[in-house]
């Protein structure tokens, strides 16, 4: 067991030899955000999962399974004793006697105290921002996303073409194996290729699947409309998703012009297996595609989700999400998951918490 004051500090030289000649025997935890540790983090770092929902619900008190939700691999080699080393790390605490009670580095080491295992557990000097800046190569890094202004320049220079916005470019990487795009992307088979595609999932009733010999095809056959309950697909896409990946493959979920079916079930991936919440997922695929908007009912059942998904980090012996959502079921007005479209929505004027929430709904073409 470990307490605050007996918590060790590791210079970032110490951690760049570990890193290079006993990978295998150290642990390292990143302990920020998930959109900064997907801005870039240091090789081999596990993002914990302790975002503020999980706190709240824990009471300040969270465990080795909800940090390490989804990782059990790595929770299972540290109770057996095979890492050395467990380093853990934020943005940039110069030392021990810096990190606050109430951080997320305070939160896992009590987390790691109540568990015994032979670890011993330190601290990095100066966090991610000192470690990056002397050895970069050591860090991944996302690649460099183009401003909004950059963008919208991009967009005007293209208005000529005939193309719609939605259609410009092709797929945006949203993982390594998880791809987002429109029907047209999903077209042209040479684009697909180029990206290593080998799967698409069709969130839609009337887009065709253009090269079924060639390529795995799942459909999801849901409108984009205020009383489609896409949330009783959630999991059954979830699933799709990791058999792709834990084959090696990529997937490219696509609806008409990838901005809210598809949108959102890239949203409730992330939501699940990342177990963050939907104002941070929002945010990670909006960077990447700016042009996503789902509609105010599919953003409801997302915030459902997000309840479901987070309360079971909080509680692991919670039901099954599958066995909770039901069958699936096209406009089910029984469903817990259907929104109810708001009668006031707040102005565009006014500050609010959930900004995310407030992009407007496209409703030409369909979505």
């Amino acid at each position: 067991m470990v307490t605050m004051e007996q918590l060790c500090e590791m210079e970032c030289g110490a951690l760049k030899r570990l890193l290079k000649d006993d990978g295998a025997k150290r642990l390292l935890l990143d302990c920020r955000s998930f959109l900064a540790f997907s801005a870039g983090h240091i090789r081999g770092a596990v993002n914990v999962r302790c975002n503020t929902i999980v706190r709240r619900r824990a009471k300040g008190s969270v465990s080795l399974d909800q940090i390490l939700s989804g990782d059990d691999e790595v929770k299972s080699r540290l109770v057996s004793g095979l890492y050395s080393a467990v380093i853990l790390y934020d943005e940039r605490t110069p030392d021990a006697h810096m990190v606050k009670e109430d951080s997320t580095i305070a939160l896992v080491l009590n987390a790691l105290c109540r568990d015994p295992f032979r670890a011993e557990v330190y601290l990095l000097k100066g966090g991610y921002d000192r470690f990056c800046s002397q050895y970069p190569d050591y860090c991944l890094k996302s690649r460099t996303l183009p401003m909004p202004s950059a963008v919208s320049s991009a967009q005007a220079s293209c208005t000529s073409c005939g193309t719609p916005q939605h259609d410009q470019g092709g797929p945006v990487e949203i993982l390594p194996f998880l791809f987002l795009g429109s029907a047209l992307h999903a077209s042209k088979k040479d684009v697909l290729d180029g990206m290593g595609i080998s799967a698409l999932l069709n969130v839609s009733s009337n887009c065709p699947n253009h090269f079924e010999g060639a390529y795995q095809y799942k459909c999801i056959p849901v409108e984009d409309n205020h009383k489609e309950d896409i949330s009783s697909w959630f999991i059954e896409a979830i699933e799709f998703i990791d058999s792709v990946k834990d084959s090696n493959g990529r997937v490219l979920v696509h609806c008409q012009a990838g901005i809210s079916r598809s949108a959102t079930i890239c949203l409730a991936y992330l939501m699940k297996k990342k177990r963050v919440r939907l104002e941070e997922a929002f945010e990670f695929v909006k960077q990447r595609r700016s042009i996503i908007s789902p509609n105010f009912s599919f953003m409801g059942q997302l915030l459902q989700f997000e309840s479901q998904v987070l309360a079971t980090s909080c509680s692991v012996e919670a039901a099954s999400p599958s066995a909770t959502l039901g069958p699936k079921s096209s406009s089910s007005p029984n469903s817990p998951y259907i929104f109810s479209f708001p009668v006031s929505v707040v102005p565009h004027g006014q500050p609010s918490s959930l900004s995310y929430l407030q992009s407007p709904i496209t409703t030409s073409p369909s979505c």
